[in-house]
């Protein structure tokens, strides 16, 4: 199966999660981090989620799925290790255009969850199509010595050339942009300040920025 690779903003948008064990825990983890609104639907919940819920950070339905729990969902996430509650899950879901990840239930699923590398406003994002979470996982270990933790001041500092060489009407060709990346990563590798690494890779793209 080809996946689409997609970034979504979930700030403000409802999102069910269906179980309340360790699984359902970190699928809420996650959308409460991209400022989802989270409702889970299980008769239990775990610590965890009972703390999250007693503090209200997610609205709790203490009962079983039932049909229509996903009308007003924008995502929508299966980890009740029941096939027969996913099955009837993923019918509601693809009905209304609900996308769903089922855990463990690539059959199930509508949308896969990758393996997640975060450096700052840098993140990257490996999947094997839900054929091998494993894998992802490794990948992503892998590529944690590959981005090292000065890639998200690096992130904010090409952020802020970018909107100000825009601002004065100016732009620098990509290759221009890569040697100036790699001056100011060089800088935070060696240990120089965030400024320090700003001051140099602005300095190479004045040199080479145009109007």
């Amino acid at each position: 199966m080809a996946l689409f690779p997609l970034f979504v903003e979930l700030a403000g948008r409802p999102c069910v999660v269906l179980g309340g064990g360790s699984v359902a825990e970190r699928k809420v983890e996650a959308l409460l981090e991209a400022g989802a609104v989270v409702t889970v639907i299980s008769p239990v919940l775990s610590p965890a989620l009972t703390a999250l819920a007693a503090a209200g950070r997610i609205a709790h339905v203490a009962r079983r799925y039932a049909h229509g729990d996903l009308a007003s969902a924008a995502l929508a996430f299966a980890a009740t290790d029941d096939a027969a509650v996913n099955g009837a899950v993923a019918r509601e879901a693809r009905a209304r255009r609900v996308w769903l990840n089922a855990a463990d239930d690539p059959a199930h699923c509508d949308a896969i969850l990758p393996a997640v590398l975060r450096r700052g406003a840098v993140t990257v994002a490996v999947s094997t199509g839900g054929t091998s979470p494993a894998l992802a996982r490794a990948v992503r270990e892998r590529l944690e010595f590959a981005l090292p933790a000065a890639y998200a001041p690096l992130a904010e500092i090409a952020a802020d050339a970018r909107r100000d060489l825009r601002a004065a009407g100016r732009r620098a060709r990509a290759e221009d942009w890569l040697a100036a990346l790699k001056e100011g990563l060089d800088a935070l590798l060696r240990g120089a300040s965030p400024a320090e690494a700003a001051r140099r890779l602005r300095a190479r793209l004045e040199d080479a920025a145009c109007a």
